[in-house]
């Protein structure tokens, strides 16, 4: 672990800087400009899925990114309890979606962090940070048509959001590693449905969790199915 850490020290410190950035964005917004926290909230949520392009494109390790996993579920659980990063965390609700976006993390990174397979890590999280964070974004500012399901209010302009922004997700993750097949966009729709339904079925932010995971290892046996290469 320490050799991994040392060998890797630039790659972890580029890293920081650009979460660091991300959160110091998000708090002047919040606290200068008084930026609405559910705004500032999906623009971290929505940021910190590009770290795990960083983590691929720097070959990061899995340990490192594990360890990472573990600070950030430390530091999400005590913001449940104290005022940390408000820009993040007052949304008027108690939610344990951050803790549940750290465990996403460790869990894709302990399935399919090794050669050949890291794009199913980077689907599932991307899909939760791009396809959840535009759905919110979209459906708050131009939502017009509500539905309600188990107390989850949703609006289809959000869920519609949702479904195409995980189909350009697969499509471009598989696209790196992969022909581009006709096969490939059934693959991708398929995830997008699945990623919806999990997404408006999924309350107190265990969307969080059941998202990421369930399409990460869904688009692996999908893949294996039809054969993509």
């Amino acid at each position: 672990m320490l050799v991994n850490l040392s060998n890797q020290i630039g790659s972890i410190l580029l890293i920081t800087v650009y979460i660091g950035g991300l959160l110091l964005i998000a708090e002047i917004l919040n606290r200068l400009h008084k930026t609405d926290s559910e705004l500032t909230r999906k623009i971290v949520h929505i940021g910190t899925g590009n770290v795990i392009l960083l983590a691929w494109w720097l070959n990061i390790t899995s340990d490192v990114i594990l360890l990472a996993v573990i600070t950030a579920s430390i530091v999400a659980i005590a913001s449940y309890y104290l005022p940390i990063l408000p820009s993040v965390n007052s949304v008027g609700r108690h939610s344990l979606g951050t803790l549940f976006y750290a465990i996403s993390i460790g869990i894709l990174t302990a399935l399919f962090w090794h050669e050949g397979e890291k794009q199913f890590t980077a689907i599932g999280i991307l899909i939760m940070s791009y396809g959840d964070g535009m759905a919110a974004l979209i459906g708050q500012k131009w939502g017009k048509h509500k539905y309600q399901l188990l107390g989850n209010k949703k609006s289809w302009e959000g869920s519609l959001t949702m479904t195409l922004v995980s189909i350009l997700v697969v499509i471009s993750i598989f696209g790196i590693v992969a022909t581009i097949q006709t096969k490939l966009f059934i693959i991708a729709l398929l995830i997008g449905i699945f990623a919806t339904i999990l997404e408006t079925f999924s309350p107190f932010g265990i969307d969080n969790l059941t998202v990421p995971v369930i399409c990460g290892t869904l688009a692996y046996y999908l893949q294996n199915i039809f054969t993509i290469n």
